[in-house]
C-alpha cells in the first residue's frame, strides 16, 4: 500500500550511531569547524537542462550510476565535521532500498547521522534531508516546515546555555510566499541563540534572506558569493551557509564537483572561545568513556 506522510509534528530526536565510524575527531583543538551543504538530487548526475527530461526516470527507478555517484560524494566528505544533505532518499525502489544518509555516513566515516523523512511515498520514494556529524549534539529536533508537505528543517544544538551553537539545516520551498512562512518558523526556532549557523538549499539569493526575510534582524553573514545552480553552468546562488557575526570565517568555497544539479558549499569557521574547551563535546570515544 502506498503510504503518504501528510503531516508531522516537531519532535526531539537522537542521531543514529554509525558503529563503523572510526575517524571521530570531535571539535578540533584549533577551534575550527568545517561545514558542508549539498543537495545531492538523490544521486542523479544532471549535466544539462535536457537531462531533467531524459533522466527523469531515475527519480522513480534504480540505475547503476547512482552507487558510483554516492561513492564520489562520500569521497568529498572526509574533510568536514558537519554536513547538511538535501534531496536524499531514505531507502526505496529508486535507491535500491539504500538509505543514502546512512550510506554516506559510512563512506565519510561519520559517527553520527540522522535522516529527516519529509515525504513518505512508501516503496517508490523516501524524500528526506540528512545530517552527518563528527560531534554528538546535545539536542536534535525534527521540524516539518509550513506549507505543502515535503519540506523540513533539522535543529541541532551543541553545548549548553546562552553560549550553545545552534545549527539549522533546511530545504526551503520554491515559492516566495511559502518560503517566507518557513523562514518565519525558523526565526522562531532560533529564539535568542547568540551563535548560529543556517545551512541548506534555500532556493533564493542571499540578499533576500538577509534583507527581506524574517531573518533580517539576526545580522547574519552570507560569506559565499559564487553561484551553485545549475552545476554545469552556475548562474544562481541558491545554496547557503549563513553565520552569526560571532563566528569568524576562515574559508568559503563552492566545490567544483558537478555530481548533482547543485554544487556543494563548504565553509570553515573559527568558533568563539566560549564554545571551545568544555562547551562542546570532544571525540566520540571521550564522550562515551
Amino acid at each position: 500500500m502506498l503510504r503518504r506522510r501528510l503531516s508531522r509534528t516537531p519532535a526531539a530526536c537522537k542521531p543514529q550511531v554509525n558503529s563503523q565510524g572510526q575517524d571521530c575527531r570531535g571539535l578540533p583543538a584549533d577551534g575550527l569547524l568545517r561545514l558542508l551543504s549539498f543537495n545531492i538530487q538523490v544521486g542523479i548526475s544532471t549535466q544539462r537542462y535536457h537531462h531533467y527530461l531524459t533522466r527523469s526516470w531515475q527519480h522513480l527507478l534504480p540505475h547503476a550510476g547512482r552507487a558510483n555517484n554516492l561513492q564520489r560524494i562520500g569521497e568529498l566528505l572526509g574533510d568536514y565535521d558537519l554536513v547538511a544533505l538535501q534531496e536524499v532518499d531514505g531507502g526505496s525502489l529508486r535507491s535500491g532500498y539504500v538509505n543514502q544518509v546512512e550510506r554516506l555516513a559510512q563512506l565519510g566515516d561519520f559517527p553520527y547521522w540522522y535522516q529527516q523523512l519529509n515525504r513518505n511515498l512508501g516503496h517508490f520514494a523516501q524524500h528526506s534531508n540528512g545530517l552527518l556529524s563528527r560531534l554528538q549534539p546535545q539536542g536534535l529536533e525534527d521540524h516539518p516546515l509550513p506549507g505543502p508537505a515535503g519540506r523540513g528543517a533539522i535543529l541541532l544544538r551543541f553545548g549548553e546555555g546562552k553560549n550553545a551553537l545552534a545549527v539549522v539545516m533546511m530545504h526551503l520551498a520554491l515559492g516566495a510566499r511559502v518560503r517566507t512562512r518557513q523562514l518565519a518558523y525558523i526565526r522562531e526556532l532560533l529564539g535568542d541563540y547568540r551563535h548560529m549557523v543556517l545551512m541548506g538549499d534555500m532556493n533564493t539569493q542571499a540578499v533576500e534572506l538577509l534583507e527581506h526575510s524574517p531573518l533580517r534582524d539576526l545580522s547574519l553573514v552570507a560569506p559565499q558569493i559564487a553561484a551553485t545552480f545549475p552545476s554545469w553552468k552556475p548562474q544562481r546562488c541558491l545554496d547557503h551557509i549563513l553565520l552569526s557575526p560571532s563566528l569568524s570565517l576562515e574559508r568559503v568555497q563552492v566545490l567544483d564537483q558537478a555530481i548533482s544539479d547543485h554544487l556543494p558549499v563548504a565553509v570553515e569557521i573559527r568558533l568563539p572561545h566560549q564554545l571551545g574547551g568544555d562547551a562542546l563535546p570532544q571525540k566520540m570515544s571521550e564522550s562515551a568513556s
